[in-house]
């Protein structure tokens, strides 16, 4: 963990060296990843499957491939009720806040009595990638599928490692209405997805997180499919002042510490005696923690505190760009406000991060990496495509042709000249 005070000379440039400190994977991922994605593109299934036993000690056929729909049935059965109901309880509320952002489609006539207007449609084939190994994530699949749903794609393909499929992941599967699963994970899964592979049709759009190799694979195969992000080591800030308890604000950094070793927690404050209390409160909490060695390690090597004024943090936090930002003080708007650049923001000392991964409403997969800048998080909008309209009639078109013309010539392009002019 590092010890950042403003007020220390040198201070921005440190910070800004410790934000830009190298956390993502290894140039030789991209080198393996190019040779996998080369040859599920030439080979197809008997690639996939070959990397299936490789990577996964999977040995799968084309006919064993496919989670069966009786699997996902007895899988979501064998999920304790409570976990059930809570799936449910998050699925409805994605469900309506994602419902929300639907966006309307318009038309109009302008002055010149040209009709232009624009439409959303639906992508038709969507994949969704479902990390496994480290856990299971049956929220991962509500945030990727039911914004999905609400837009109206027509086929959700999920891919998720294979091994046991953890009941809990089918049981959110059959509340986003998921019924194509296929039980491949790493590079040569998200290739197969943008490919096709033997049964495996290829979709238009892959979207949701995955390991190294995941991401290189996205970044590669982005043109031949769409993709959401490219999804870097999970990130929180939080902004606490003194009155807050420090064992919740330990709680909460380390919340995102336990994603992954390569993880980062900054806390920012006033005060000096509380920053040490949450530093202690972490000590105490990583000893109970079954994902203690990772968050230890996240803590130790991209950990921060940061000693400043309150009213100096937003340009701290716009510099940070975090996934998520937590402002646990008693008027969270009066510096929140003065926020541009965060994935997603919490407000007030009872709304942590965690709220945000499970149950809000709101999606969680957000940008990292500084991506805030210019990125915002999964929503409706990944999954629909805005067509513009335009119809003129011959009084119209007669209006817009001289100036069509004109602008064609100087560009050098004759045919798009003859193109208006041979209509006059």
């Amino acid at each position: 963990m590092r010890r950042f005070n403003v007020s220390d000379p040198g201070f921005t440039a440190d910070f800004r060296a410790f934000l830009h400190e190298e956390r993502g994977s290894a140039a030789e991922v991209d080198v393996a990843v190019a040779a996998i994605v080369q040859a599920v593109k030439t080979e197809g299934l008997p690639a996939v499957l070959r990397f299936a036993e490789q990577f996964d000690r999977a040995a799968l056929t084309e006919e064993t491939l496919r989670v069966t729909a009786d699997e996902i049935e007895a899988g979501a059965a064998a999920c304790p009720q409570s976990v059930r109901d809570a799936i449910d309880f998050a699925a409805e509320r994605i469900r309506t806040y994602h419902a929300r952002q639907r966006p309307a489609d318009a038309q109009w006539t302008d002055e010149t009595g040209t009709r232009l207007g624009w439409r959303w449609t639906p992508l038709e084939a969507v994949g969704i990638y479902v990390p496994g190994g480290r856990a299971a994530y049956p929220s991962t699949v509500l945030m990727n599928a039911v914004p999905a749903k609400v837009a109206g794609v027509d086929r959700i393909a999920m891919v998720t490692p294979p091994g046991r499929m953890q009941p809990a992941v089918l049981a959110a599967a059959k509340a986003a209405g998921v019924t194509e699963i296929w039980r491949l994970g790493g590079a040569h899964a998200v290739a197969a997805l943008a490919y096709g592979a033997g049964p495996i049709a290829a979709v238009d759009k892959i979207v949701g997180p995955g390991n190294a190799f995941v991401t290189a694979a996205k970044r590669r195969l982005y043109g031949v499919v769409g993709i959401d992000a490219l999804a870097g080591p999970s990130e929180i800030v939080v902004v606490a002042d003194g009155a807050n308890n420090p064992d919740w604000i330990a709680a909460d950094l380390l919340s995102q510490a336990e994603h992954d070793p390569a993880a980062q927690s900054i806390l920012i404050t006033d005060d000096a005696a509380f920053a040490d209390a949450v530093c202690a409160a972490i000590q105490v909490q990583l000893k109970t923690l079954a994902t203690g060695e990772d968050a230890a390690a996240s803590w130790r090597n991209h950990g921060a505190v940061v000693i400043c004024p309150l009213e100096d943090s937003p340009p701290l936090v716009d510099l940070i760009a975090p996934e998520h930002v937590e402002f646990a003080v008693e008027q969270p708007e009066r510096l929140s406000d003065r926020v541009r650049h965060a994935g997603a923001i919490f407000l007030g000392r009872h709304a942590p991060e965690a709220i945000g991964d499970y149950v809000a409403g709101s999606n969680h997969v957000l940008p990292t990496s500084r991506a805030a800048r210019f990125s915002s998080g999964l929503s409706i909008y990944d999954f629909l495509k805005r067509t513009s309209l335009i119809q003129c009639d011959a009084d119209a078109f007669a209006k817009l042709a001289g100036a069509t013309v004109a602008l064609a010539e100087a560009e050098g392009l004759p045919a798009h000249a003859r193109s208006a002019s041979i209509r006059l």
